[in-house]
């Protein structure tokens, strides 16, 4: 069996749907303001009524946009970039009533027959074991790699250590990424981790705090800095691992979002908070697997612009496969309380999780 499950649509026979009205549009007042009776979106499948019996898939969504329909071309845009006159979808059933069906069934496998009332260990916690998930994971991402867009969600305690920066370098030169997203942290550390062998100024390897250490990130930066760019400064320094060199390398795009406490930061990091989430929707809109490993924030923020699906080009339809890496439920939870009830929580530290993957793909 493909380890890509199969789509079932929705049954547009069934009476409700059969007599659904055409869906009601609204032309927004302004530009950046929509009507208020607005339709937000979610991150599942969702179809609208244009008219005799024709459902319309919107091919791609993400949580709390709104839909736009120019003839049959419907557009799924962030508020802020309605332009006055766009005719916006109103209304806020989700089962047909107003021309607007939500499906969340379509990825569900048979169910289960035998399944008591009562049962133990229903939630994923730390104590579960996740070999399942990490067997799905290998096979997932080696038909991604070839077939799809893979998206790494990345904090910067994978850089703080050699063995999973080391190995997410092998993932990035073996093609298991096509995009990574993190912030001026992760890849101010790993260039810091390429120029001294530290992170925070302890050795990446040791564990040991090295003398004024705590000036190696600062010194990194400016050195980037004074050169104008990463891919300068790492031709100059001659600079020959890890996970920014490997993206470099290999022409791998990378999205670096800043924060209020950013050092510098690096001459790549997008300051402006809308050019950065722009920046990251690009990658949200090709996504057909994301990791986000270690970075509660990003993952969140990532979490809320991917859909749970997407309508490829001959016509089907597939998942979006969202794996979220961290030491606790904590993060887990909060992305499934934000709407990506979908993602799948593997609880373990960033060394641990990446050591495991390379070791399984590279062979």
């Amino acid at each position: 069996m493909s380890i890509i499950p199969g789509y079932t649509p929705p049954d547009f026979t069934a009476p409700h749907l059969v007599a659904a009205p055409v869906v009601t549009l609204e032309k927004a007042p302004a530009d950046g303001v929509v009507p208020r009776n607005f339709h937000g979106t979610s991150n599942h499948p969702e179809y609208l009524h244009i008219g005799d019996g024709r459902w319309l898939l919107a091919p791609e969504s993400r949580m709390d946009a709104v839909m736009v329909l120019k003839g049959d071309t419907l557009d799924v845009v962030e508020a802020r970039r309605v332009r006055k006159g766009d005719q916006v979808v109103v209304g806020r059933t989700e089962n047909g009533e107003e021309g607007i069906y939500v499906h969340i069934e379509g990825f569900e496998p048979p169910k289960e027959t035998a399944v008591d009332k009562f049962s133990f260990r229903t939630r994923g916690t730390r104590e579960t074991p996740f070999s399942r998930c990490y067997d799905d994971l290998y096979q997932v991402l080696r038909h991604d790699r070839d077939h799809g867009h893979i998206v790494w969600v990345l904090g910067p305690a994978v850089a703080f250590d050699k063995d999973s920066r080391d190995a997410m370098q092998g993932l990035i030169e073996n093609g298991y990424c096509h995009g990574l997203l993190a912030g001026n942290a992760l890849a101010t550390h790993d260039l810091e981790a390429a120029m001294y062998r530290t992170g925070l100024g302890q050795d990446i390897y040791s564990q040991t705090l090295q003398p004024l250490g705590h000036y190696n990130h600062l010194d990194i930066i400016n050195e980037v800095r004074r050169r104008g760019s990463i891919k300068q400064t790492i031709a100059e320094l001659e600079l020959k691992d890890g996970i920014i060199y490997a993206c470099e390398k290999q022409g791998v795009p990378y999205v670096l979002a800043g924060s209020i406490r950013d050092d510098g930061p690096l001459p790549e990091v997008i300051s402006d908070v809308y050019r950065a989430q722009d920046a990251m929707r690009g990658h949200a809109r090709q996504a057909t697997t994301v990791v986000a490993l270690a970075t509660q924030l990003h993952s969140i923020a990532f979490g809320n612009m991917v859909p749970s699906y997407r309508a490829m080009a001959d016509g089907s339809v597939r998942p979006v496969f969202f794996y979220i890496v961290d030491m606790t439920e904590f993060s887990a939870d909060k992305l499934a309380n934000r709407g990506s009830a979908q993602a799948v929580a593997i609880l373990t530290n960033a060394q641990d999780f990446t050591v495991n993957l390379w070791n399984n793909l590279k062979k």
